[in-house]
């Protein structure tokens, strides 16, 4: 096992042993709402839920269809905006942590479970669940696989963290039938111990079928930028919170240039207090504007932009509760206290998910 693997492998373990305590301390924890000035505060809905493990990745379809995955081999589906969700059945039980799922309608989606060696691994449906096919099992034993994203229907990106002293990227464009590692050439050389944090599925994103950014967490905070699908990746430092299990943890990129990028230590789940942990780009992740940390303590985990609630609204989730920003991040306002992780916005809504299968709703 390498040493990139072990850091990785570390701070999961941590956030999977933070979250078992938390949720005792946040279970009794209500939504929060405050007005920010000039402004109305959004309408934020706890939602019923069959799920009873961590809530780890939320994606959005449309304001009707989405799509959520977690611990204990937990997979939910909501085809009504979120007021009732499917618990789906996997070909695995509740063996394996879903930290990832992408859909494209409400038939097809693909869904990354993490671990060391064959606990990585990506499922496909295309019947709502009723059935998953296995197209991608992790062979190398020192990697371990954190996030994917699709730009379409059929071309996506998998990040796993660096081992045998290369970068792993993997791609499709076949929606999945085949995943393909990248040529050494073809990514930028890792950092040693270079790995992502997989923990809201936000560390691969889409800004269009083109672009593609990965936020790498320990110990660089690197952001890797490909312009032709994920094919060929360059690398750029960023000046966010760095170190041993520090680091990048979720991206949102409203178009190629604008994005939102926010970090957090793995080792101070619920304590963390850095500053440099929110950012906003204007050019593709080349500099960087920092911004304020929310107003609780805790890593923060992922993030996305409010598309038709205005240029400046944004959901950060992280392990000291959610947050939202009506000016890009220069002010925050508590969503909730309890730990969450999953976030994903359509239209003028935001889903998120968090402990002991806890989902909200959040509409500006």
């Amino acid at each position: 096992m390498t040493t990139v693997t072990r850091i990785t492998s570390r701070a999961s373990i941590a956030i999977a042993a933070v979250l078992t305590a938390a949720i005792g301390v946040s279970a009794g924890a209500q939504p929060v709402a405050a007005i920010a000035t000039g402004q109305p505060a959004p309408r934020i809905t706890p939602l019923e839920s069959p799920a009873s493990a961590l809530i780890q990745a939320v994606h959005a379809v449309n304001p009707l269809v989405i799509w959520a995955s977690g611990h204990k081999g937990h997979v939910l589906r909501s085809r009504d905006g979120g007021r009732m969700w499917e618990r789906l059945g996997t070909p695995v039980g509740d063996s394996l942590e879903f930290r990832d799922v992408h859909g494209v309608n409400a038939d097809t989606a693909w869904i990354l479970s993490t671990g060391e060696g064959p606990k990585s691994r990506i499922y496909r449906t295309t019947n709502g669940g009723a059935t998953w096919t296995l197209q991608f099992i992790n062979t190398d034993s020192a990697a371990f696989y954190d996030c994917l994203s699709f730009g379409n229907s059929t071309t996506g990106i998998a990040y796993g963290d660096a081992s045998q002293r290369r970068t792993n990227l993997l791609r499709t464009d076949d929606a999945g039938d085949t995943w393909r590692l990248l040529a050494p050439t073809a990514v930028p050389e890792p950092l040693p111990g270079e790995g992502a944090f997989a923990a809201s599925g936000l560390c691969v994103v889409h800004a269009d079928v083109n672009t593609v950014f990965v936020a790498t967490g320990a110990p660089g905070s690197r952001l890797f930028r490909s312009k032709d699908g994920g094919r060929t990746w360059m690398a750029e430092n960023t000046p966010f919170a760095r170190g041993i299990a520090s680091g990048l943890s979720g991206l949102a990129f409203s178009s190629p240039q604008r994005g939102m990028a926010v970090a957090g230590d793995m080792n101070r789940l619920r304590t963390d207090s850095a500053q440099a942990v929110v950012g906003i780009t204007t050019d593709g992740g080349r500099t960087w504007t920092m911004r304020p940390r929310p107003p609780r303590p805790g890593a923060l985990a992922g993030v996305a932009w409010v598309p038709d609630a205005g240029p400046g609204v944004a959901v950060a989730v992280g392990f000291g509760g959610a947050f939202y920003t009506l000016d890009e991040g220069r002010s925050w306002q508590i969503i909730t206290t309890d730990v969450t992780t999953g976030v994903s916005a359509s239209g003028r809504s935001v889903w998120i998910g968090g402990a002991n299968g806890k989902l909200w709703r959040v509409e500006f």
